[in-house]
């Protein structure tokens, strides 16, 4: 039962018998108004005869409280200690905590740190792939910790379902390829060259970009979003402790896996993007197909084909290390997994574009 009385701005709170969640609602609905209309400056809680209570009557001192804007002196009287616990210490939680500035360091000592801040991240990244060339090592030698059905679980997310995309995208690029060439070429009379362009840029290096860029978003992402998911659930720090190698249970699978599919993607848009040069080439130019088939042939080259499709093998295992690493590394949170996520797509990327500029010039200097 709840009683109250308001005298001489003094608030009485009568406790007794059994106060639950579902009771009493009318009357706690009575004292928050009562109390509004008047200037509190005590708030006596009596409760000899309480028997039993829930969290509901910590909120109804504590908004009574609050009210007041603290200013409100508190009296006991036989009040249960545990009841007495939980007001002071909803009182003395402080709801809204001060943000810290962070200090700013003068120009030099910012370079500094960054500057080793970046020498950390470096070399956690060079730890994480020496980790992973082990694993690589074990699984050679039928030691690794690496469940089978695991490894068909990826190869079958980063294969054939992703021949839709790979194609859709592939077929655009050399359509537009067909486009921009054609304009350039029609100056000169010799269209006809477009097949050449579209079969050379396609097969060379343009269709192992395309699919890289298609599975960084597609398939990185994912590597990042699952292992960060399981980073926050604590599931990959369950693995640790059972003693369970995380680069060969979770890295090792995915980026086998995308090794070997890459090379087939890249295949697949290199034929997509002749196709979309064809069409440019029969619809637009009104080329036969045979006349266009004639000269895609050959400009055809096994030499180009073979390091197209050893760009999509180098961009295979780029695309699956970022993924893995900002999935492992990735805080306990949900905004992390989303930055974790962000961060494993931008550095596939750039680090595919790098290592393309690091192959060309290799290439160029053994003639290939």
């Amino acid at each position: 039962m709840l009683e109250y009385q308001i005298e001489k701005s003094t608030l009485t709170l009568k406790l007794s018998g059994n106060l639950k969640d579902e009771d009493n609602e009318n009357q706690r609905a009575a004292i928050y108004a009562d109390a509004q209309k008047q200037k509190l400056t005590k708030i006596c809680i009596e409760a000899e005869a309480l028997k039993t209570w829930d969290s509901t009557l910590v909120a109804l001192i504590y908004k009574l409280i609050k009210q007041t804007q603290g200013k409100t002196e508190i009296e006991y009287i036989r009040v249960p200690k545990h009841l007495a616990a939980l007001i002071n210490l909803a009182l003395s939680v402080d709801r809204k905590p001060t943000q810290e500035t962070p200090q700013k360091l003068p120009f030099i000592e910012s370079v500094g740190q960054s500057t080793y801040e970046k020498w950390q991240s470096f070399k956690k990244g060079l730890n994480f792939m020496k980790e992973n060339w082990l694993s690589f090592m074990r699984c050679i030698k039928g030691t690794a910790i690496m469940r089978k059905v695991d490894f068909l679980f990826v190869l079958e997310d980063c294969s054939y379902k992703a021949f839709g995309i790979v194609s859709l995208i592939s077929f655009m690029v050399g359509l537009i390829l067909a486009f921009v060439g054609a304009v350039q070429m029609q100056m000169f009379g010799v269209e006809i060259y477009v097949s050449s362009l579209v079969a050379i840029s396609m097969t060379r290096i343009m269709g192992a970009i395309m699919a890289g860029i298609v599975m960084s978003g597609r398939t990185g992402a994912s590597y990042a979003a699952t292992l960060g998911t399981m980073q926050v659930n604590e599931e990959i720090d369950a693995l640790k402790t059972m003693g369970v190698p995380v680069t060969d249970f979770l890295v090792l699978p995915r980026i086998i896996a995308l090794m070997m599919t890459m090379p087939l993607l890249v295949m697949l848009s290199d034929f997509m993007g002749m196709l979309g040069g064809a069409m440019v080439g029969m619809f637009v130019l009104g080329f036969s197909p045979a006349e266009y088939w004639e000269y895609t042939y050959k400009a055809l080259s096994m030499k180009n084909f073979l390091i197209g499709m050893f760009h999509g093998f180098v961009y295979g295992y780029i695309i699956a290390m970022c993924g893995c690493y900002y999935g492992i590394f990735c805080g306990r949170n949900a905004n992390s997994v989303g930055l974790a996520t962000t961060s494993a797509v931008v550095s596939s990327i750039v680090w595919m574009i790098v290592i393309t500029g690091v192959l060309t010039v290799i290439f160029v200097e053994f003639g290939l």
